[in-house]
């Protein structure tokens, strides 16, 4: 098993020979001690302007460069080094400004492997890190977002030393150029449900020169890449928190009217307020529910065709047959609220009944309308799931 591990540098000539010549002397040990048969060292230069070029291939006889006459990202170096060195079994990469220590590579190694993961990073955040306060908070946030959305967790979504299997890279690839390739990695496998992630703690210090890392652009860039990937992997948990929001907010507003009506069998024209809101916010939660139930078999039939959907209560509110009687119970609810009303109005031109009544007609026509439709919007995604598996399997 061969080990390809890349050097992205960007202007580094304070650390470039040493990041070099400790991973050259790393390479012994880390085929000792990780699983692992050959290492090659390549360097890629990613539009260096100062000595970086100059000092580094003056270490040829450890490493190999490639020199990117323009900057093209971090990612492009690390994807370009990779390319180079086809043979190899496992990529690695680890920054160039000497805050890693390459010798971990052979723990990363030995994790993918004992534990077979497809991807093995080391977490900088361990309790003796150097790692400054507010990327050490950022990087917290990162991990409690992907948390909320996943059974998966890394403390380090954004860890600038890791190993991949390249069996892996079909499915986390197309990755960003920039610096949010790290963080766009680790949310592709976590929420892409097929592969496994490993995480242990490394020791982390202070880099030698100017960071690259600007806090508030590039954490811009990284939270931008995990919402994208939650809203291609898993968006239906998405929808299912703010469903749960409006929802619990329609039933709080409902509850001191529900109260009041109980004991009085009236309501007061004040509430008429709450009446509305609540209806409004009910809508948009029934709304986020259908948006969820679609989303998932968007997801299911494009991305994760293979794997058995678990079926949760808006499977069966949506997408099960029972969903058409639902339907018609909420219209049939809708209906009796209003039908003595209408029958009055018809022989007597007249109407005296409750506004209360016509608006929580509004409710439930509404939503047997979107579970309706919803149920029929699935079914056209289901026949297009198998159609298009079909055509797959005659090529």
């Amino acid at each position: 098993m061969k080990l390809a591990i890349v050097i992205p540098a960007l202007n580094e000539e304070q650390s470039i020979e040493s990041i070099i010549r400790r991973t050259y002397e790393a390479k012994d040990y880390i085929i000792e001690k990780g699983h692992v048969t050959s290492v090659d060292i390549v360097v890629v230069s990613d539009g260096s302007t100062d000595n970086t070029v100059r000092i580094a291939s003056l270490q040829s006889d450890k490493t190999k460069l490639i020199v990117f006459e323009k900057n093209r990202g971090y990612g492009a170096a690390i994807k370009a080094g990779w390319n180079s060195l086809p043979d190899a079994d496992l990529l690695g990469f680890i920054d160039a400004d000497g805050t890693c220590e390459p010798r971990f590579f052979a723990d990363l190694c030995s994790l993918a492997v004992n534990e077979n993961a497809d991807v093995a990073l080391g977490s900088r955040l361990s309790k003796n890190s150097e790692m400054p306060f507010i990327r050490r908070l950022g990087n917290t946030i990162f991990s409690i977002l992907l948390s909320l959305v996943s059974k998966q967790r890394v403390k380090d979504t954004a860890s600038g030393m890791r190993v991949i299997r390249r069996t892996a890279l079909n499915e986390i690839m197309p990755l960003p150029d920039g610096l949010n390739f790290t963080p766009a990695m680790s949310a592709r496998v976590i929420l892409g449900g097929s592969l496994k992630i490993a995480e242990k703690d490394m020791p982390y210090s202070e880099r030698e020169g100017e960071s690259k890392l600007s806090v508030w652009k590039d954490g811009k860039r990284f939270l931008a890449v995990i919402l994208e990937n939650i809203f291609l992997y898993v968006p239906y948990r998405i929808y299912n928190i703010g469903a749960t929001f409006f929802l619990l907010s329609a039933i709080l507003l409902m509850l001191n009217p529900i109260l009041f009506y109980l004991p009085h069998h009236y309501l007061e024209d004040w509430m008429l307020y709450r009446f509305v809101v609540s209806d409004v916010f009910g809508i948009i939660g029934i709304l986020l529910l259908s948006m969820s139930s679609l989303s998932r078999n968007v997801v299911y039939a494009t991305l994760q065709s293979e794997k058995i959907r678990t079926k949760t209560p808006v499977y069966y509110i949506f997408e099960h047959p029972f969903s058409i009687f639902l339907s018609l119970f909420f219209f049939l609810i809708g209906t009796l609220l209003i039908f003595n009303s209408v029958w009055h109005r018809l022989l007597t031109g007249a109407t005296d009944e409750h506004w209360s009544r016509y608006i929580s007609m509004i409710f439930f026509y509404i939503t047997g309308t979107i579970i309706l439709l919803t149920f029929f919007a699935n079914r056209v995604l289901i026949l297009v799931k198998e159609r298009v598996s079909y055509l797959n399997s005659k090529k």
